[in-house]
């Protein structure tokens, strides 16, 4: 190995970057929800398992910036996939009818993404990845 490949393997941040990449491909491939990127999707996810969620609390469990939220919840709205509804300086955010067939299908393509990627990483390897990912990145979360 040569001291190029080996910065490469040693560097967390290329080496994460470069699976993010290709797991993105392969998550871009497998759902198929016309304009919505796999983004979109989670946090229709999210919204499900937190109907009434608030605008703050969804960016908190997504770690995206309000900014982002809010074009993600616009273009969810315009789609009629979600709605707004205001109390106050709260902003609180439910599915509708179509986000919740929206999130169904989603469910069956994370399924189909799994075994996709486990087929080639192993089951238990993906599932040991995916925790170890998960741990990782609230431990950094938490040192900032």
């Amino acid at each position: 190995m040569n001291e190029e490949e080996q910065v490469l393997i040693h560097c967390l941040y290329f080496t994460a970057n470069r699976f993010a990449r290709n797991m993105t491909k392969l998550a871009e491939s497998t759902f198929d929800f016309g304009d919505l990127a796999p983004s979109y999707l989670y946090m229709i996810m999210t919204v499900k398992f937190h109907p009434g969620i608030t605008q703050k609390e969804l960016c908190h469990k997504l770690s995206i910036a309000p900014s982002t939220s809010t074009r993600f919840i616009d273009k969810l709205e315009k789609q009629k996939l979600v709605v707004r509804k205001s109390s106050g300086k709260e902003t609180f955010i439910s599915l509708t009818e179509d986000g919740e067939k929206v999130y169904t299908q989603f469910r069956i393509s994370l399924k189909e993404l799994f075994e996709e990627y486990s087929a080639v990483l192993g089951k238990e390897s993906s599932m040991e990845l995916s925790k170890m990912l998960h741990e990782a990145s609230n431990k950094l979360e938490r040192d900032k």
